[in-house]
């Protein structure tokens, strides 16, 4: 079994005592490694996948609407929605200068988010079956993770 924490392992150095954050970083980062394997497939990543399922959300959101709700630059999601476009998953029904933009999620990109959604669920289900109290601890983490403690950090 592994040493505890704050223990002496074998390298003669002390252990780092635990860390939730480092652990959560850690948990997060082999999932994250899941879902992108499936998402490639797709030609998507998970900011691509995010920024799709917000354009399906909300049609017509704006680009500053669209970076504030995906914590992006605007500049940033012109670009994103630029490739989502030339990808044909996403289409501005009024792409010129001085209009304000339309985004819309075209049917190309409605099949691939729910191909997309598919995968992430599947793996929703094998995380929840295996540790099914952490899975139940973060549900609406992501809304709010801890009030008011962390904005603007």
């Amino acid at each position: 079994m592994g040493e505890a924490a704050g223990s002496t392992p074998a390298t003669g150095r002390p252990r780092p005592p635990f860390s939730p954050v480092i652990s959560l970083l850690t948990v997060s980062s082999i999932w994250d490694a899941q879902l992108n394997a499936g998402l490639r497939e797709l030609g998507l990543t998970t900011r691509k996948y995010g920024l799709l399922a917000h354009l399906q959300a909300t049609p017509g959101i704006s680009f500053s609407e669209l970076a504030r709700r995906s914590q992006i630059t605007v500049q940033t999601a012109h670009t994103a929605v630029k490739t989502l476009a030339a990808d044909g998953l996403v289409e501005d029904a009024t792409a010129h200068a001085g209009a304000a933009s339309d985004l819309r999620v075209t049917a190309q990109g409605a099949a691939t988010l729910a191909e997309a959604d598919a995968r992430l669920a599947a793996l929703d289900v094998v995380f929840a079956q295996g540790v099914p109290e952490l899975s139940q601890a973060l549900r609406g983490l992501h809304e709010q993770p801890f009030g008011e403690n962390l904005q603007g950090s």
